[in-house]
């Protein structure tokens, strides 16, 4: 890793992905309300393998070479405003998009408190370019800024799925605690991809987020 963490930048890490942080972030499931109404999702296993396929070929993949772009071009206003495009224009569904420039725009608002000039004025961020485009600015480490916000991604579909399903807390940490290895893993995939190579292979997810803008009964807002 080349430049060290600062114990500043740590702890604000730490707050800006924190559940508490008003990202809005509760208020969605990736889809995983569909998921669990239509059987995929009926206990901790089946929600280990759904959660596995979203962040390998999914948005967890996806996610994280936008913030790992968006934090090398922190200080490139024509570069972010080329990449926020870019993440707008690739997502797979309405649903989706609103999820994603919801929360990156709840998370910049919030964000005010350290940063106010993140973004150009006017560009609409998806949240992991709001995220690592705030991580660059802040000089926390790309890796580490990453590594976080997988974590905190997936702590969050955990959450849905335990209220969701039900389970319980213990199951939902089991399933947190199993998935490290499948995080580490996309970290490694990620640290070089270009955009060039962003794209996933997650189409039951991407179905399921289709499908979820006309289920019946919703509790979240995807």
């Amino acid at each position: 890793m080349s430049n060290a963490l600062l114990p500043a930048g740590a702890m604000r890490l730490v707050t800006w992905l924190s559940p508490a942080f008003p990202t809005g972030a509760f208020a969605y499931s990736h889809a995983i309300e569909w998921a669990v109404e239509s059987g995929d999702i009926t206990n901790a296993a089946s929600l280990q393998l759904w959660l596995t396929d979203v962040l390998r070929l999914g948005s967890g993949r996806c996610d994280a070479i936008l913030l790992r772009h968006a934090h090398r071009a922190f200080d490139d206003a024509l570069a972010l405003t080329e990449l926020a495009a870019f993440a707008v224009c690739a997502t797979s569904s309405r649903e989706r998009q609103a999820e994603t420039l919801n929360q990156g725009a709840a998370f910049l608002l919030a964000a005010g408190a350290w940063q106010h000039d993140v973004l150009p004025e006017g560009v609409r961020a998806a949240y992991p370019v709001a995220v690592g485009a705030l991580a660059g600015r802040s000089g926390v480490a790309e890796e580490i800024a990453a590594a976080a916000y997988l974590q905190s991604l997936t702590s969050n579909f955990i959450s849905a799925a335990v209220r969701l399903v039900p389970l319980g807390q213990s199951a939902g940490l089991a399933v947190l605690a199993a998935l490290e290895p499948t995080i580490l893993a996309v970290l490694d995939d990620t640290r070089a991809a270009t955009l060039d190579e962003f794209g996933g292979a997650c189409f039951r997810s991407d179905i399921a987020a289709m499908r979820h803008e006309t289920q019946y009964t919703r509790l979240f807002r995807t």
